[in-house]
Formats: C-alpha cells, structure tokens, sequence
C-alpha cells in the first residue's frame, strides 16, 4: 500500500507514524487530526470486514484471549506477557519502526526503496512481537478489531495508543536531532 497510495497520503495507515513524522518536523501539526480520524476510520472498517469474514465460519464466536486478532497483555497476550513487558516492546519496536521509516525516506537516501525497508522492518517487528501483544505499533489497527470485541480488551487498548506513540515520538525526536542534517541553504547574498 505504501508504493499503492503514498505518493498520495505520504503512506501513513498509522496514528504512530504520523506522530512520529510530526515530532520529527516531516509532518505538519495542523495534519494530524484529519489523518487519525481517517485511519481510525479506516481500521474499524477493515475490522467489521474481517469480523464479517469470521463469522461466516460455523460456530464463530467473539471469545478466546484474543478474537479478531485482538492486542493484549497478561491473560489476553499471547504469551501470557504482563503489561511492563507489552509497554516495553510496544514502545520499542515502534521506536524502531518510526527510525526506519525517517531513514529510509531521508532526502539522503536512495529514492524509491523506502516501502520495501519499511515493509521489511514491519515483518521482523510482527514475526518479534505477536507472542508478545498480537503486535500492534499502530493504535488504529488496536482500537478497529477491539471494538467488535468489547470489553476486556477494549479496556486494554490504551495501551496500544500510549505506547505507540510514545515510541514513535522518541524515534522522531532521536532522528532529527541525531541524524536529520538541516536543508541547505544558499549562502549567495540576495
């Protein structure tokens, strides 16, 4: 999707990563409500059609610790993992995930192979993390599938926007002042 449609969105799916964008001085201010509201929309949508898909399964049924693909910690991680441990790894591996995106979309980098590094980093991040939280690095796709799930694990998913964003905002911060060069400018007089 980001080859599909970021020459026409910037590619953001994520309230994280436009957050980190922003934090990193690549995303205007005035942007961010209209963007979230947008892919919060959009993930309850892809939400209702993926509960639209399973429960065309006999027998279908919102239970279990995670249904729908659901985020979680302690009885509704999938490995049991309590909440410092989901805070942690959430925080991180967005923070990863947010640095890789400012790096491979850097003026300074090589044009056009941004979505395959940023895809990449976002399949190592799911294959480290799904025992852990069901990975959600994008509070969107947290809050689509825990709506139709309702209560525990709607009740869980501030979490899966804190730490996020958190993650995202640091990576943004760390990257601009670390390793953005400023643009140049001329040094003519005018």
């Amino acid at each position: 999707m980001a080859y599909a449609v970021g020459h026409i969105s910037g590619g953001h799916f994520n309230p994280a990563v436009s957050f980190g964008l922003w934090a990193g001085g690549r995303f205007p201010s005035g942007d961010l409500l209209p963007y979230i509201l947008a892919q919060v929309v959009g993930a309850i949508a892809a939400a209702g059609l993926l509960f639209l898909i399973a429960s065309g399964q006999p027998g279908f049924e919102l239970t279990g610790s995670n249904p729908l693909a659901t985020n979680g910690y302690g009885a509704h991680s999938p490995g049991g993992y309590n909440l410092l441990s989901c805070l942690l790894a959430e925080v991180l591996l967005t923070f990863i995930f947010l640095f890789v995106i400012l790096g491979a979309t850097d003026r300074r980098a090589p044009a056009g192979f941004g979505p395959i590094a940023i895809g990449m980093a976002l399949t190592l991040i799911h294959l480290i993390s799904i025992p852990i939280t069901n990975t959600s690095v994008n509070p969107a796709r947290s809050l689509g599938p825990a709506l139709f799930a309702g209560g525990a694990l709607l009740s869980q998913v501030w979490l899966f926007w804190v730490a996020p964003i958190v993650g995202a905002v640091l990576a943004g911060f760390v990257y601009a002042n670390l390793l953005d060069e400023p643009p140049v400018t001329s040094t003519q007089p005018e």
